[in-house]
């Protein structure tokens, strides 16, 4: 080939190879997006939420909300405390204050001053250190069934010592304080009004019930579902339950009841005031988002969920409550225990129950 040929031939290649496209550059590759944090409630059997109200939470941290509802109070609280060196969950909801010393002393919660706390009243926080928060309220005391009282011609019962009168003899209902958180919280009230000493003591309270013919459940539904006149084919007229129980009636009636079908006996030491807290488990890995959950948990969102999903009153102030809730009477005066004196007493005063009611 002569040079010349060799020299236009090169050029011809680089003149081609200046009219080719470029070689693509390969973008970066787009970012996986994170998944959502995952974050476990521990509680007891009786928590309940609007699944719009907790997708509210978890749209907003970008996070996933698991349950673990592990039996009643005390035993979600026992498998909380055996599991305290590998936590079920994150947080903890349903501590009471039957059950608040033990689960202090069982040092399985981490404190935390939530913001939130600015609105939820002083009588309500027990702890403070903020290891358990409040989130709601409720007290425990006597329903009756009106139609079945009217239709005897008989006056409803206005305390607690109208109970044990004749005319009241094989009338009500309660539940075993063994077996039964309700039960348990009745059994408080009537240690908080009648006292451990003097001339009548709450003993002799149950030892003149039990003569006037009480009858013993195991559990509520039972005794409400089961025995209470005004809510099955019972016969028992007057149930252990809840001052927001009326309110239920009503508002489950849907429409047949323009108020409600019970009241409720709300007499100078009827009643017991049951307050539930939150609180964050030691040795959670995800404490940055559980402190999120406890702040939401005391919002105004959270709180105004909590009235008709649980039938207790919200905690914080700030939360509206629903129309049916002006049929939720709040006890002037309830029985006052502390929670120190539950811890310390409380298996005692079952045993003394056990022994006076059922022995």
């Amino acid at each position: 080939m002569s040079k010349k040929l060799f020299l236009t031939s090169l050029l011809l290649l680089a003149w081609l190879a200046s009219c080719a496209p470029p070689t693509p550059v390969a973008a970066p590759p787009t970012p996986t997006p994170a998944g959502p944090r995952s974050l476990t409630l521990m509680s007891h059997d009786s928590f309940s939420a609007s699944e719009a109200v907790i997708a509210q939470f978890q749209e907003q941290h970008n996070a996933e909300v698991k349950f673990l509802k592990a039996g009643d109070t005390g035993s979600a609280l026992n498998q909380a405390i055996l599991s305290k060196e590998n936590p079920l969950a994150d947080v903890f909801f349903g501590v009471d204050n039957t059950f608040f010393s033990r689960a202090l002393e069982a040092d399985i919660f981490e404190p935390y001053d939530s913001p939130a706390l600015a609105d939820i009243p002083d009588e309500l926080e027990l702890d403070p250190q903020h290891r358990l928060l409040p989130v709601d309220f409720g007290d425990v005391c006597l329903n009756y069934d009106k139609a079945w009282f009217e239709e005897k011609g008989i006056a409803p019962p206005q305390r607690l010592e109208d109970l044990v009168k004749p005319e009241y003899k094989g009338l009500t209902v309660v539940e075993n304080p063994a077996t039964s958180s309700p039960g348990l919280s009745f059994l408080i009230a009537t240690v908080g009004h009648f006292g451990e000493a003097g001339d009548y003591t709450y003993l002799d309270f149950w030892r003149a019930l039990r003569a006037n013919d009480v009858l013993v459940t195991d559990g509520w539904e039972d005794a409400y579902w089961g025995q209470f006149s005004a809510a099955s084919d019972g016969t028992r007229p007057i149930v252990v339950s809840y001052a927001t129980s009326p309110a239920a009636e009503l508002f489950f009636s849907e429409g047949a009841y323009t108020e409600p079908p019970t009241g409720s006996v709300l007499g100078e030491g009827a009643c017991f005031r049951q307050i539930e807290f939150v609180g964050i488990l030691k040795g959670t890995k995800n404490r940055e988002l559980a402190e999120k959950f406890v702040d939401f948990m005391l919002s105004k969102t959270f709180q105004e969920d909590i009235p008709l999903q649980m039938w207790v009153f919200p905690a914080n102030v700030q939360a509206a409550l629903p129309e049916v809730f002006k049929w939720a009477e709040v006890p002037p005066r309830p029985a006052q225990v502390s929670a120190a004196d539950i811890d310390a007493r409380r298996d005692e005063w079952i045993e003394r129950w056990t022994e006076a009611v059922l022995r």
